[in-house]
């Protein structure tokens, strides 16, 4: 996957972003214990070759999985600030710094829009890597925008989320963020594009609570931990012991929460057969549709 080429407004930029997968020689699968080296994992789409257990990549790594070559960054410009002097066991300004260090990433998300399909799709990737790819303002402005330059290149929207739920340090700001998704993904609706809903491990919270369970098609990695509060707070709250595989995609799918669950090596395939069925014979933007009027 070395090969694609990032561009951010039509710009080459370097491949800088961390991986959210285990980097080193070598790996120990979380899952089953089986070690391999990073290259075998790397080359298996960062998935175990035993267990079949899925790594947590970065959005990066989906670009380059899904889009057919090439693909352009939007909004890079858009950065969270501490405009609460927000404190906890320290400043959030610091908490802001210290990931887009780590990771070299603006925010727990990013958009990108691309080919698939020779067809033109607008993606928004969140990084778990980036603060718990928690929901904060920045998020929430990025999907927004993000529907807008969908609607402008005619085109569908799809999310990948992965995330522990709304940013604390933002306070109300953070909650608000799931109204103003929510009610924007409206729009594509009135437009008529289709908006792909992406799950991966873990999708929680808010995120789960608002714009990932609102798509036309919602789907998921295998084994993914999809759900509002978690098991562990569940549990205490009924003071029961919960069904096997609870809040898995498994279970979801059997309960009808999910439209279906995809292998991460199908990934690509599975969004070309989606671009297909839900194709417009008129997937030009408005300029170009001026053009040939």
């Amino acid at each position: 996957m070395g090969w694609f080429k990032r561009f951010t407004d039509g710009i080459q930029t370097a491949t800088k972003n961390k991986k959210e997968a285990p980097d080193g020689l070598w790996h120990k699968c979380k899952s089953c214990n089986e070690t391999f080296t990073f290259k075998e994992l790397k080359d298996n789409y960062f998935i175990c070759p035993k267990c079949d257990y899925h790594n947590r990549i970065g959005s990066h790594d989906y670009f380059d999985l899904i889009f057919d070559g090439k693909y352009n960054l939007h909004f890079e410009n858009l950065l969270s600030k501490d405009f609460l002097a927000f404190t906890d066991l320290k400043p959030y300004e610091e908490r802001l710094s210290a990931a887009k260090e780590k990771t070299g990433l603006g925010d727990a998300i990013t958009v990108a829009e691309g080919k698939v399909a020779k067809k033109t799709l607008v993606v928004a990737a969140m990084d778990f890597t980036f603060i718990g790819g928690s929901m904060g303002s920045v998020v929430g402005e990025k999907i927004s925008r993000g529907i807008d330059l969908a609607i402008s290149l005619n085109s569908p929207f799809m999310i990948i989320s992965k995330s522990g739920g709304a940013r604390m340090m933002e306070s109300a700001f953070s909650l608000m963020q799931m109204a103003k998704t929510s009610a924007k993904l409206t729009l594509l609706a009135k437009a008529g594009l289709p908006y792909f809903s992406f799950m991966t491990d873990p999708t929680t919270g808010g995120v789960t609570a608002s714009f990932a369970m609102l798509g036309d098609v919602n789907f998921s990695e295998p084994k993914a931990l999809i759900g509002f509060a978690g098991p562990r707070v569940i549990k205490e709250t009924i003071k029961k012991d919960l069904p096997e595989g609870f809040q898995r995609s498994e279970f979801l799918l059997e309960h009808g929460f999910l439209d279906f669950i995809v292998h991460r090596s199908e990934l690509q395939k599975r969004m070309k057969e989606l671009m297909q069925i839900f194709k417009k014979d008129n997937q030009t933007t408005p300029a170009e549709s001026q053009q040939t009027a």
